[in-house]
């Protein structure tokens, strides 16, 4: 049986075509791009740096130059922990946030530790227990403790501040340092279900946050305002909700149910805009009570004034969302050369395998974008919206719509259970709505993209995407059934599953599940997980390659041990370097590898003891005259990973360095 599961994976590995390489001349690489001081790089959300002295000809001599452990964090049974952190990079000291919230500091020649900060996060409830990351500002013209300060948020709903050199909370923010953000979020009903898991954005003064909202569970969940601070003081300046204009009331009852802005935000400080990717107004699936305010602005990209939090402009990138396709990735910021001088541009990429390319002044779209027909059938009480958008002029990245001969499986039990089940399933294409039937949705709501994002080679005008094909299977359950089922708000050590969905306050619950045989295999052949460049200038594919092999994965959980290049399910982001390479982990394979942008052939990987679920970063340090590339490997439990706290730091051997 093995020697034909191998067979028909062999046959399900095809290589997908590249065009030919694109020369670039690392020795006249740009001035040293020395520090990460952002998420993204910058508020523009490339990832991308200008160091060149790790490249394309050397990279197969990297070496691990030193790793810091530390101990992941115990959370209630069906509770979620991911290390997704990208750390942060300010003179010659790392600043990092472990799934614990967590802050150290640590020497970024040798990663020893300078100081910790622990806000005591009370875990009790945390749902998914994730920091992305940190920020960083500086006091204009400040003297004295926390004129440099780091800037983040917890998982309990705190905004805090410490001082970049010793760790100690900012006296003058907030009180004692902390700002409670539970404040006009969370009324009466104080459930476990509003978290903070993306670094803060910080521009022009102030410190932007969203939030995460758990979904599902009932219509007046915790309100997904936006708010900004004031970066010196804590204070609040402004608040945008979907349903009322932006204010700076202290303690105001924000609206509830609203969409939330949980993912990475960008800013254009020229612009004086913060670009917000919002969620779906809550419930997902079943949107019979939805306000105006909530169905203009939910699963879009809005861009707010920096100083009044006031809407200049918005763009929907899926209307009436029934599907939980709200925006996750970060809007990546680019000038894009044109004929009459660069064109600044937003790439919103999205979870249905969208790429949407808007004029970041104004919102108008500079790719075409097409309002096409979509299926009918919304469920009793709802209804669909009968077209939505799709940016007819870039790639798409949704793959091939499926039929009952794509249907898939290991052995041909498994594949015949699939074929079974899909002809039992409604499935009509994309935008497939939910209903009473079972319904497929493809892609599924992990993405295509997610908040991985877009990684943007500014220099070659490249766009690296990875991207997720893995279909769910939906179904809405009526009230009363779900009731007798024991639906009910997800609430920490009751036993109850943190992927029920029991939509309280709406006639149905909501079952939502991969669609993989009993095997725990997708229903579909692979690839599950690829990676793809984009030419900016041409909006043309340069390559796609499937990411991951089968060497830690496998039928039920267990892991195979076979190199076999099939494309797995991923999480995580790539980082992209002046030095032509894109490096990225992410795969269910524990391996870190270094790609070729110019033709998506793998040059060089590593081997993890789990998963590296998170975006690398890079830096150049003055003390050794290195660039490092930094990684979090902390596993995952979504993709079976075991789970563990390390941050692991590559270098070139001193006779392997170019020229930077």
């Amino acid at each position: 049986m093995l020697v034909a599961v191998v067979t028909v994976l062999l046959l399900a590995t095809g290589s997908q075509g590249f065009a030919q390489p694109q020369q670039v001349n690392t020795a006249a690489a740009p001035p040293i791009d020395a520090d990460w001081p952002a998420w993204g790089h910058s508020n523009a959300g490339t990832r991308y740096s200008a160091l060149s002295q790790i490249n394309a000809s050397n990279v197969n001599q990297l070496k691990q130059a030193w790793t810091f452990r530390f101990d992941p964090p115990t959370l209630a049974p069906g509770s979620a922990a991911a290390l997704q952190g990208t750390p942060l990079k300010i003179g010659e000291t790392l600043y990092f946030c472990d799934s614990r919230n967590i802050v150290r500091a640590l020497d970024a020649e040798t990663g020893t530790l300078r100081w910790t900060f622990d806000p005591h996060v009370n875990l009790t409830g945390v749902a998914i227990a994730a920091c992305r990351g940190v920020s960083y500002f500086r006091v204009t013209d400040g003297i004295g403790d926390c004129t440099e300060r780091i800037i983040a948020t917890t998982l309990d709903a705190r905004l805090f501040a410490v001082d970049v050199r010793t760790g100690r909370p900012c006296p003058g923010f907030g009180h004692a340092g902390m700002v409670d953000l539970t404040e006009g979020v969370i009324q009466g009903r104080a459930l476990p279900l509003y978290s903070q898991t993306s670094a803060p954005t910080v521009a022009g003064g102030k410190i932007v946050v969203g939030g995460l909202v758990l979904e599902n569970q009932f219509v007046d969940e915790p309100s997904g305002v936006v708010r900004a601070f004031d970066a010196v003081t804590g204070k609040l300046a402004w608040a945008w909700d979907a349903d009322r204009a932006a204010d700076a009331i202290p303690n105001a009852a924000f609206h509830r149910g609203t969409p939330n802005a949980w993912a990475p935000m960008s800013a254009d400080e020229t612009l004086g805009l913060v670009y917000v990717p919002t969620g779906n107004t809550m419930p997902n699936h079943w949107g019979g009570y939805r306000s105006n305010g909530t169905e203009r602005y939910a699963s879009s990209v809005v861009a707010l004034d920096l100083n009044t939090g006031q809407v200049r402009w918005s763009f929907q990138t899926t209307h009436h969302d029934l599907w939980d396709y709200d925006v996750s990735s970060q809007p990546t910021l680019v000038d894009l050369p044109r004929p009459g001088g660069a064109l600044p541009v937003l790439i919103q990429l999205t979870k249905l395998g969208q790429v949407f390319v808007l004029d970041r002044r104004d919102g108008h779209p500079i790719s075409p974008v097409s309002e096409k027909p979509v299926p009918e059938g919304a469920a009793p009480g709802d209804r669909v919206s009968p077209t939505q958008p799709f940016s007819i002029g870039m790639p798409q990245f949704d793959g091939p719509p499926l039929d009952e001969k794509m249907m898939w499986g290991l052995t041909p039990f498994d594949q015949l259970w699939c074929r079974i089940e899909y002809m039992k399933t409604r499935y009509d294409g994309l935008y497939t709505p939910p209903g009473l039937k079972p319904t497929i949705v493809y892609p599924g709501n992990a993405g295509g993209f997610n908040w991985g994002s877009a990684s943007i080679d500014t220099d070659r005008n490249l766009m690296v995407v990875e991207w997720l094909r893995v279909p769910t299977r939906m179904q809405l359950i009526p009230r009363v059934e779900a009731d007798r089922a024991g639906m009910k708000v997800w609430a920490p050590y009751d036993g109850q599953p943190i992927r029920s969905s029991p939509q309280m306050g709406t006639p149905y619950a909501v079952l939502i599940r991969p669609f993989a045989s009993p095997l725990d295999v997708p229903c579909i052949a692979p690839p599950y997980g690829l990676i793809a460049a984009v030419d900016l200038t041409t909006g043309k594919l340069k390559w796609t390659k499937r990411l991951g092999t089968m060497e830690d994965s496998g039928p039920m959980g267990v892991r195979t041990g076979l190199p076999l290049t099939i494309g797995t399910p991923f999480q995580g982001g790539a980082l992209v370097t002046h030095g032509g390479l894109v490096l990225i982990g992410a795969t269910q394979e524990r391996s870190f590898r270094a790609i070729d942008i110019n033709t998506g052939e793998i040059l060089w990987k590593d081997r993890l003891p789990t998963g590296a679920h998170a975006t690398p970063m890079t830096y150049y340090s003055q003390k050794s005259g290195r660039q490092f590339i930094v990684v979090a490997v902390g596993g995952s439990t979504k993709l079976k990973n075991s789970n563990m706290g390390l941050l692991v730091a590559y270098a070139l051997p001193n006779d392997a360095r170019s020229a930077r």
